[in-house]
């Protein structure tokens, strides 16, 4: 836990760092406020400034560094994405002044109600799905490769935090050898597909709501961690999001519009959908895996304990794809065991 009394000396070396910029683009240094933090060591925090609010990010070294960022941000503003801009930056202190994308995420929107109007959010969505067909059209030249290793080893989370530390079921040999087929067939599933750019996290709080009409275009943030990597990664990332529940039918939905919308553009996806609809189902099974681990790391060691309140929709996201293909079978009777689902008439449900 933070002790309050400790001077926040990375707040004090922002705000004099900010006092040199604010002739320059008219800040006003009294309304600096927090904004949001997030799974990592970065925060943010929105400036009022003569042309309309800015956002700040205090990225502290050695944790992280704001030169992905930089480059990648750069990269997709070339290839048409509505991302911020680089107003003024400090990358060996971490700081960064960039244009205000706008006060709501969709997932924001999506926790005021705005999916009441489903034909006003079904245009923001389709708006979401051609602008990561755009985004997966953007050069990949230097990105790291999210390949097999990768995503095998990523995998490794989902015993040692959520089976062991979350439910305190730690796998036998058995049990890890079973896991260690399905780590290695998922891996080997999503390392085969075309590989293009990949955002890694394509999903509501990463998506700023748009002006709307005529093209619903959204604000992109939290890309500096891309990827070359599958195809169906980052739509298997929005139909199935971990911050908001969607219905199958719904995921069924996007996921064709999204399919149409790449076939236009000539991106690498199968022309049959139900062969992309596996692929994204499995692809969508490795990402849910790893994210039941990052999220009990997240609540057991660094007392992040609100990423529990996600766990459940995430835990339905693997069970609708487990239960769909045999080869997943056993899976799902270990997670019925570990999370002592009750049984009905001989039969887990």
């Amino acid at each position: 836990m933070t002790d309050t009394h400790t001077p926040d000396t990375r707040l004090a070396a922002l705000r004099q760092w900010l006092e040199t910029h604010a002739a320059a683009q008219g800040l006003r240094l009294d309304t600096l406020a927090p904004v949001s933090g997030d799974a990592s060591f970065r925060r943010y925090f929105r400036i009022q400034a003569a042309g309309g609010p800015q956002i700040v990010m205090d990225a502290p070294p050695p944790h992280e560094d704001c030169r992905p960022f930089v480059a990648i941000a750069q990269r997709l503003a070339a290839g048409g994405l509505h991302v911020p801009t680089i107003l003024a930056q400090d990358l060996d202190r971490g700081f960064l002044l960039l244009t205000d994308l706008g006060k709501q995420t969709f997932y924001e929107a999506v926790q005021a109600g705005l999916t009441q109007d489903d034909a006003a959010w079904q245009q923001h969505m389709r708006g979401a799905l051609r602008a990561l067909a755009q985004l997966q059209q953007c050069p990949t030249e230097g990105l790291p490769a999210y390949d097999h290793a990768r995503l095998r080893q990523e995998l490794t989370l989902f015993p040692q935090w959520y089976l062991e530390t979350h439910l305190g079921h730690a796998p036998g040999t058995d049990t890890q050898a079973m896991l260690d087929r399905v780590f290695d067939l998922l891996a080997d599933q999503a390392a085969a597909q075309p590989q293009v750019f990949v955002h890694r996290d394509y999903h509501s709080p990463n998506l700023m709501l748009g002006s709307g009409a005529p093209d619903f275009i959204p604000g992109v943030i939290d890309f500096q961690d891309a990827l070359l990597g599958p195809i169906s990664y980052d739509i298997a990332s929005l139909v199935m999001d971990a911050r908001t529940t969607w219905d199958e039918p719904q995921q069924l939905d996007w996921a064709i519009r999204y399919w149409e919308y790449a076939r236009a553009a000539h991106l690498p996806v199968p022309d049959d959908f139900a062969q992309f609809h596996q692929q994204y189902e499995w692809m969508s099974l490795q990402r849910n895996l790893r994210i039941l681990g990052v999220f009990a790391r997240l609540s057991h060691r660094d007392g992040k304990h609100h990423y529990l309140d996600h766990m459940p929709r995430v835990q339905a996201y693997v069970r609708q794809v487990a239960s769909r293909y045999t080869v997943f079978r056993p899976l799902l009777r270990l997670l019925d065991q570990a999370e002592q689902v009750p049984l009905q008439n001989g039969y887990s449900f």
